[in-house]
């Protein structure tokens, strides 16, 4: 089965540093937050050209489409907020939420399946 790599836009709410942002994601990081089954790599990335030139995004690789459908339900019916793992409720809810300015299942991402 075809990996999944999802693409989450992040805008920063405008009294948040870009400082304050990257250390949010390193204690994440060191907490753990990132240890989810099928949840193969991850990069968080800030854009140096273009239309998100110095805004922030990550990158979700997933082992599979169905270790990602396991995480957050199909394409079409999503497992909704409620039953995302805890990890991932904490990173969105007392990590994101407060830097973000808009709440962490309102933004702008693509989940893509490679090509075989």
């Amino acid at each position: 089965m075809s990996k999944i790599i999802s693409i989450h836009e992040y805008q920063l709410k405008p009294n948040v540093t870009p400082q304050a942002f990257e250390q949010a994601i390193r204690q994440a990081e060191a907490d753990g937050l990132f240890d989810l089954p099928g949840l193969e790599a991850y990069h968080f990335i800030f854009g140096v050209k273009g239309k998100r030139r110095g805004q922030y995004a990550a990158i979700w690789i997933y082992e599979s489409r169905a270790a990602w459908e396991k995480l957050w339900g199909p394409p079409d019916k999503s497992l909704g907020p409620q039953n995302y793992p805890p990890k991932w409720q904490v990173w969105e809810n007392e990590v994101l939420a407060p830097l973000l300015d808009r709440h962490p299942d309102q933004i702008n991402y693509t989940s893509y399946q490679i090509l075989k």
